[in-house]
């Protein structure tokens, strides 16, 4: 060979010699050309395929050869596939040997000039052998160029030539008389191909084919054939699942029957390991292939599974660490692919196998070798995720801990995954706190990390949420720089949507505590401002925490944080000075400073807080700066996302974090009971308690005659301060109570047209006030998502002395779920000698309602407002809530042949409820610009969808929507009513008729009543 192709290990030769790349590719360059001339000259004619017959079979050899060793240096060789196609065609088999070589480097699938070389490729693929005398020279040949082109065939892998040649491919390897080395490169090829084009090969039509491949007895045949395979099971699970019981007998072979082994492929005395990780691999794909197997009944029909089970034991059972490090490296791969295979197999693997692999496991995480103690802890965080095993893997906590100091990071990664995965309940307190020491001490490239695991099992464990917003500071505090902007804004976000308790006024209170040191984190600086700008009223009162002490321990961090803290303390100076009058004298040189200053964000916002009193009333400022709406809640919260993001979709931990703990089902369900807020987070009713019923005074019914009255603000009866509503109003709305010596005062007479047309208001609106006299101010807030809605009701003192003994008692009845939360004292639970809370001059108190609507109705939830004056007077004013049923529709979009269908079919006496209503003399006359407002009304005040085209005039207004109600049926579905209205007008007549049609008649009624009552206001 090497006086043959004597020119070309010159050329090697002179190549190795050089002394620059610029030497080097100055050879090349010369050799090129000269290689050029040869397959090209001038004056010569060429074959019809482009090469030049000239040329010798030595010569034609050695100039290929010098192509390829010039493209495996890197450089671009563009011509010569001419010849490469001739020696591929070529009958000798040492020139085909160098074409296949050639053709496998130089050219691709997607080149043209490969189509021509199909036929010969296919010739060479489908070569019988030779029967003459010289039988078994010729074999050899066959086999070596059926071989030369699968190999070729594989590297180039065009789209062409893969439809044009997989059948050969698969008739060579199913070929009873292809021999074990050709079966061999077939299946390789095969597989290549599958992997480039997936849909390429027909599980249900190939499958028989591979179980009679299955039965080969050459391990290297079913170890090419077990990779081809396991690809083709990933892409058509279920057209492999017949094999199973072969794969399962070769295992059997080889882990049972060690001899069975032909000695070339015992691998430190283990039969085949390679074949049998392969084969393990392809049961993971089957994790039900033991599902409600029971070893006790000897069924032919599945005693492979009885056999699997077996092989898996022996494994487990008969794995033992050797001195040589191969040996032992080959037996633990193949232990923990079983383990993995009891892992696929999850609940339904036998309870014995998951014990003595979790009992094998817990060994290895105590060796040495840092490598068999990496793939422990691993293997254990996912064995540990099948139900019942975690509590195998708890007894190796102490084990787990101490690998969180080891000095190999990833083996400190996987104990902290493991930690991640078996925590649970009954010791999140105290393997978070054992993170949270340990975090003292660990290094940079561990700590992010753990923070972010660390704020996740907080938040998912925390069986008290104050427990949380405790361990989240200590974050901050030991590694303030880690903890990321997602962990804090979560903090803010469970607090904002758990009114219930005290978590706020304890977040509050705690952070206030927290950001008093003039040296802190300027993360706790953050979540301080925030919180004490939304909650800081809950502890206003408290000794040393009011409004403007607040402000002064927030202001002396203001120098020393960037622009994100600084503009967060504007909007809490802003809140402040809305909420405490002693505050804004401090605010309002820092707004008038930071004016010009050279941020835009700052600027900005200090701009537009100090203009905003001047550019707006105080009620549209109170509404601007009230607080915060709870966060809307996502499938999976930012921390979880982010985790997701650094680890991925396999990580043991991020399939632990994605599965909803038991105190998390626990609020999930609480959530169904109890209500948030819309936009609705699921947190926002994490840890609510049921409150109990209270007996309030329920206020007597309008009569239906008087549909105005039903939506008044206070029970027209009632005028002074008797409980029962009885009362003398010819003095004023006072009267003496005997027993006490005080002076009684209700709601004058003269103030309830005013308080009707307010809660009449507030009926279509979101915000604005519902009482107000000389002593007090009750503005209401509320907004509803489905069958859900939030009530903030504010009691601002007018009066220039303190209200004192103030108290709120509602009314709870039975088709509203509610949860109450306020100031400390505000709310009456009706015991005689409840103290109260006292109202400061020019401040607030707060009651907040979580509600959700069970049934429909037709009456207004009523509110009792008591508090006591210096003068000696005893106030009592009952009012009523502006919930009524028009706050719980979704509009609903019809076409006018839907909306005409739906209303006849709901005629009838108990469905429909329909008055006349004639407007009063001074009214304005019923126009087309009345008419709109009629319609904007109906849209976006009772919240039904405009049904366009289906009255013919201006003067008809149609409208549907959903009554939402959070009761479900037997099936679980809440429960709904539809609802449809119109309203029809009469110019002439100066009247309009309200007819509306539901399948409930309280629900017409009450549609009925707020539509007429909301037509009377457009006036």
């Amino acid at each position: 060979m090497s006086t043959q192709a004597r020119g070309l290990n010159n050329f090697i030769s002179d190549l190795r010699n050089s002394k620059s790349k610029t030497e080097e590719s100055s050879r090349i360059e010369i050799e090129l050309a000269k290689i050029r001339k040869k397959f090209n000259p001038g004056d010569a004619k060429l074959s019809s395929d482009g090469s030049n017959p000239a040329l010798s079979s030595y010569q034609r050899k050695k100039y290929v050869w010098k192509l390829v060793y010039i493209h495996v240096l890197g450089y671009d060789v563009d011509f010569g596939h001419a010849e490469v196609l001739a020696l591929v065609r070529s009958k000798k088999y040492s020139e085909k040997m160098v074409g296949y070589t050639a053709l496998s480097l130089l050219l691709r699938g997607s080149d043209p000039i490969m189509t021509s070389i199909i036929d010969t490729m296919k010739s060479d693929l489908t070569a019988a052998p030779n029967n003459s005398s010289k039988k078994s020279k010729s074999v050899i040949k066959n086999d070596s160029v059926q071989c030369l082109a699968l190999c070729s065939l594989a590297n180039i892998s065009g789209l062409e030539l893969i439809q044009a040649m997989h059948l050969e491919v698969q008739h060579i390897l199913t070929s009873p008389t292809s021999t074990s080395q050709v079966k061999k490169k077939s299946s390789l090829c095969l597989l290549r191909l599958a992997r480039t084009s997936p849909n390429l090969i027909s599980g249900r039509e190939f499958s028989p084919h591979m179980a009679v491949l299955l039965q080969e007895s050459h391990l290297g045949v079913l170890t090419s054939v077990l990779s081809l395979l396991n690809t083709l099971a990933r892409q058509q699970t279920s057209h492999y699942e017949s094999l199973i019981p072969h794969v399962v007998h070769i295992l059997s072979l080889l882990v049972m029957k060690k001899g069975a082994c032909s000695r070339e492929y015992l691998y430190y005395q283990t039969p085949s390991p390679w074949l049998q990780i392969k084969l393990l691999k392809f049961l993971q794909l089957y994790p039900n292939a033991v599902e409600f197997h029971d070893m006790s009944m000897n069924e032919s029909t599945n005693a492979h599974v009885n056999q699997l089970i077996n092989v898996i034991s022996k494994i487990l059972t008969e794995t033992d660490v050797s001195d040589s490090i191969n040996k032992s490296n080959a037996d633990h791969a193949i232990l923990f692919e079983a383990v993995d295979l009891i892992v696929a197999w999850g609940t339904t693997a036998p309870v014995t196998l998951r014990e003595g692999a979790m009992k094998l496991l817990g060994k290895f995480i105590s060796v040495r070798e840092p490598n068999i103690r990496y793939l422990g802890l691993s293997t254990m965080a996912s064995l540990a995720q099948i139900e019942g095993s975690v509590e195998g893997a708890k007894n190796h906590q102490a084990t787990v801990l101490v690998s969180l100091k080891d000095a190999d990071i990833s083996v400190r990664r996987r104990a902290l995954d493991l930690l991640f995965v078996i925590c649970d309940t009954d010791n999140a307190e105290r393997i978070v706190d054992e993170l949270v020491a340990h975090l003292v001490v660990a290094d940079a490239g561990i700590r992010e990390e753990m923070v972010l695991k660390i704020a996740i099992l907080a938040e998912k464990y925390a069986t008290d949420l104050r427990w949380y917003v405790d361990t989240i500071l200590k974050l901050i505090s030991i590694a303030g720089d880690y903890v990321s902007d997602p962990i804090w804004h979560r903090v803010v976000q469970i607090v904002t949507n758990h009114p219930q308790g005290d978590l706020q006024g304890y977040a509050a209170a705690t952070l206030f505590v927290a950001v008093a040191p003039i040296r802190c984190h300027e993360t706790t600086v953050r979540v301080a401002a925030y919180i004490l700008g939304e909650f800081g009223f809950l502890i206003a009162e408290r000794p040393g925490m009011s409004g403007d002490e607040q402000f002064r321990v927030l202001h002396q961090h203001w120098f020393t944080v960037d622009t994100q803290t600084r503009s967060i303390l504007i909007s809490t100076y802003a809140k402040l000075a809305n909420l405490y009058e002693e505050c804004r004298p401090l605010v309002a040189p820092v707004f008038a400073k930071s004016k010009n200053s050279v941020d835009v964000e700052v600027q900005q916002r200090c701009a537009e807080y100090a203009a905003m009193r001047e550019a707006f009333s105080p009620e549209a400022v109170e509404d601007l700066l009230r607080e915060m709406p709870p966060f809307e809640d996502k499938r999976r919260s930012a921390l979880e996302l982010r985790l997701l993001e650094t680890e991925g979709e396999n990580s043991a931990a991020v399939a632990k974090a994605s599965v909803p703990s038991e105190v998390e089902q626990q609020r999930a369900l609480l959530a169904a009971q109890m209500l948030s807020s819309g936009p609705i987070e699921e947190d926002m009713a994490n840890g609510m308690q049921p409150i109990e019923e209270q007996d309030d005074e329920v206020a007597s019914k309008p009569s239906d005659e008087h549909p105005e009255d039903d939506m008044e603000g206070n029970d027209s009866r009632v005028v002074g301060a008797d409980p029962s509503g009885d009362a003398d109003g010819d003095d004023g709305g006072m009267a003496r109570d005997d027993q006490s010596e005080r002076v009684l005062v209700g709601i004058p007479k003269e103030l309830i047209p005013a308080m009707r047309k307010a809660f009449s208001n507030l009926c279509t609106s979101p915000s604005g006030v519902l009482f107000e006299n000389s002593m007090l101010q009750v503005g209401v807030k509320h907004e509803y998502v489905g069958a859900q809605g939030r009530i903030s009701v504010f009691f601002g003192n007018l009066h220039s002395s303190p209200l004192q003994n103030f108290k709120v008692r509602v009314d709870q009845p039975d088709h509203l779920r509610m949860q109450m939360q306020g100031t400390q004292d505000l709310i009456d639970d009706g015991e005689y000698d409840a103290p109260g809370c006292t109202v400061a001059t020019k401040t607030q108190a707060k009651l907040m309602i979580l509600l959700e609507v069970t049934a429909p109705f037709d009456d207004a939830p009523s509110m009792r407002i008591m508090f006591d004056t210096e003068e000696g007077e005893h106030h009592d004013y009952p009012l009523r809530l502006p919930l009524v049923a028009t706050c719980f529709m979704e509009p609903v979009n019809l076409d006018p042949g839907a909306f005409m269908q739906r209303w006849k079919s709901l005629e009838g006496q108990e469905r429909e409820c329909q008055e006349v209503m004639k407007l009063p003399p001074n009214a304005p006359e019923i126009d087309e610009e009345y008419m709109d407002r009629v319609s904007k009304i109906i849209v976006e005040g009772l919240k039904f969808g405009r049904c366009q085209g289906v009255d013919p005039t201006p003067w008809t207004v149609s409208g549907a929507a959903t009554f939402r109600t959070g009761a479900q049926d037997m099936n679980g579905n809440n429960i709904n009513v539809g609802c449809l209205v119109r309203v029809e007008a009469n110019p002439k007549a100066n009247a309009f008729r309200v007819t509306t049609r539901t399948l409930h008649p309280l629900c017409s009624k009450a549609i009925k009543n707020v539509s007429l009552v909301s037509i009377k206001l457009a006036m």
